[in-house]
This record gives C-alpha cells, sequence and structure tokens, in this order.
C-alpha cells in the first residue's frame, strides 16, 4: 500500500483506519494546536501596548510639540486669545542658536570629564583588587562600594549638600580647629568638584560590580598557565584582565556618557543652598527651565528632542570606533 504526502500542514495517515479499511486518509493539524503556535505572541501584548504607551506615544507628542508653537491674539486675555499654531523648525533654530543652552552642554562636558574618568579608574581598581586571589573579606568589600548606589539620587545630593555647608559640616569644624583653609565648594570650579563627588560616590560601585562580573568569567587556566610563565598579579592584571574586559569597561563608559548629559538631581538639589548655581546649569535644567517656569513647553520640547538626537548620535558613533578598534584588534 502507498500514500502521496500532502502540502501545507497535511499529513498522510497510513494504517487500518476506525473503520477498518486500512485506506489512506490525510489529517490536518486541529486548530486547537494552530493556535497554541501563537500563543507566545500575545504574552508580548501587554509589554509592547506599556512600550507605546510609556515610551513610543510620549515621544511622538514631544517631537509634535516642538513643531508647534502659541500665537497670542491681541492683549491674550479671554478665550481664544492663544491659539496653537504651526511653526516647523523654528524651535529648533531658537534651540541651536540659544547660547545658554550651548553654555550648560559646555558645563556637562566639563562636568563629565572629571566623572567618568575618576570613576570608572576607581571601579577598574576596586574590580582588580577584589578578584586577586588573596583579598580578604571580599563579600563585605562588595556589599560596601556597591552600597551608595543603593541610596537615591536625591538623598545623596541632600546629604552630600548639608556636608558642603559651612555651618552644618562637620568638616569644615574640623577644619577651623585644625587652622586650615576653608574652600568654597560652592563658588567656581569647586562647584563641578562637588558634583563630581556626588556621582563618583554614587556610581562606582555599579561600574564595579559589572566589571567584577565580567573578571570572575574569565577561565581561571589562563590565570594558572600565567602563573607558572612567572607572570606576577599585576602582570596578569595589566596583559590579561584588563584587555579581556574591556568590552565591559566600553559598555560603562556609554553609560557614563549618557549619565553626564543626562546630569539634573545633583545642581537641582543643590541649587537651594547656593546663590551661584545657574537655573540652566546642566541641559536638563535648561529643559525644565524652559518648560516650566518660563511655560514654554514647545521651546522645551524642541530641545529635548535636539538633546536625545545628540546623545543618540554620540552613543552610536562611540560605539562604531569601539567596534572598529576591537575588529582591528582580533584581526
Amino acid at each position: 500500500m502507498t500514500s502521496t504526502p500532502l502540502k501545507g500542514a497535511d499529513r498522510t495517515v497510513v494504517g487500518p483506519l476506525a473503520d477498518g479499511t486500512g485506506t489512506a486518509k490525510s489529517v490536518r493539524p486541529s486548530r486547537a494546536r494552530r493556535r497554541g503556535g501563537s500563543a507566545p505572541y500575545w504574552f508580548l501584548v501587554p509589554t509592547l501596548v506599556l512600550f507605546a504607551a510609556f515610551t513610543l506615544i510620549p515621544i511622538g507628542y514631544a517631537i509634535w510639540l516642538s513643531l508647534h508653537k502659541v500665537k497670542v491674539k491681541g492683549i491674550g486675555l479671554g478665550k481664544g486669545a492663544r491659539e496653537e499654531v504651526w511653526n516647523g523648525f523654528g524651535n529648533y533654530t531658537a534651540v541651536l542658536h540659544d547660547s545658554e543652552f550651548g553654555h550648560s552642554v559646555l558645563r556637562a562636558f566639563g562636568y563629565g570629564l572629571i566623572v567618568i574618568p575618576t570613576m570608572l579608574g576607581l571601579a577598574l581598581v576596586f574590580a582588580l583588587m577584589l578578584d586577586t586571589p588573596k583579598a580578604r573579606s571580599a563579600p563585605f568589600a562588595r556589599l560596601a562600594i556597591f552600597l551608595p548606589y543603593a541610596v537615591p539620587s536625591i538623598i545623596a545630593a541632600l546629604m552630600w549638600g548639608f556636608l558642603y555647608l559651612p555651618t552644618v559640616s562637620p568638616f569644615y569644624y574640623l577644619l577651623d580647629k585644625f587652622g586650615l583653609p576653608q574652600p568654597d565648594l560652592f563658588n567656581g570650579g569647586n562647584l563641578y568638584l562637588s558634583f563630581a563627588n556626588i556621582a563618583v560616590w554614587g556610581g562606582t560601585g555599579f561600574n564595579m560590580i559589572v566589571i567584577y562580573t565580567a573578571l570572575r568569567a574569565i577561565p581561571q587556566e589562563i590565570y594558572e598557565a600565567a602563573r607558572i610563565d612567572g607572570a606576577s598579579n599585576l602582570k596578569i592584571a595589566l596583559r590579561i584582565k584588563i584587555p579581556i574586559v574591556t568590552p565591559s569597561l566600553v559598555l560603562t563608559f556609554f553609560f557614563s556618557v549618557i549619565a553626564t548629559l543626562q546630569v539634573f538631581t545633583e545642581p537641582m538639589a543643590l541649587k537651594p543652598l547656593t546663590n551661584n548655581l545657574q537655573s540652566t546649569w546642566s541641559p536638563l535644567m535648561a529643559i525644565y527651565d524652559s518648560a516650566f517656569l518660563k511655560s514654554d513647553i514647545y521651546g522645551a520640547s524642541a530641545t529635548a528632542v535636539v538633546l536625545a538626537l545628540a546623545t543618540f548620535v554620540l552613543s552610536f558613533t562611540l560605539l562604531r570606533i569601539s567596534d572598529r578598534y576591537t575588529r582591528e584588534d582580533r584581526a
């Protein structure tokens, strides 16, 4: 007895059937089984809905606002005195010609030049120290270094802000007792150091954990072979560990760059403590000032879009450069 395979989802069944005729019969998969194949996609629906509601729609609305402006009729009072009209790229032109926003970006880059090398350098040193065979109390040390990251940024900023105030800070009391100079941490270049200290204190632990996890994934056989060849712990760290965890360093660098451009909590929390801090010190503070203090939600939306595009372009460029050098090293 022969049978011809059927196309598509049909199957050929050969053998005794219920009627005992032994005739070949084609059977299609059950409808329930076909429905079961789409079940995983239904589990994605809640995630896609939330992503659209809280990410895509707000981004689209911000872009839409950035292309409009308010047209005031007469003295701007009464119903219909203010009308939302199309403005094209006028808001973007104003942002690019806004010197205050440009200065806020420069201040953010200056802040990043202090924070990023210091924070990643400390994170790498701590991770290498914890990964050495002779490290003592490594679990406690990891927890102690990571713990500041668990402190909310607003609480950390307020805590350090009061430590910076001469009238309440115990550090200034000790400096006065020993006759040492008392620096003004809210003035000039010291202001950058004050903000950078908060960021380094809170972010070093997270970056250390990322690098330390990459170090723990390195096979121990590599270290044993290096020690047999007479390599010291310092040479192992410089010639084996650091090159292998370079992708983790690049990842933490990207995160740090993005966080630098988005710095907001530290200067915003310390602003009430000093008169030397502008309301547009950082790019996000400039957006906040434009939207909620000057009531220019359209200009603020354009500024936010420009900042988002600049962050994307910068991250993409750095990632491409990193990938190119990684491929050249492998080749």
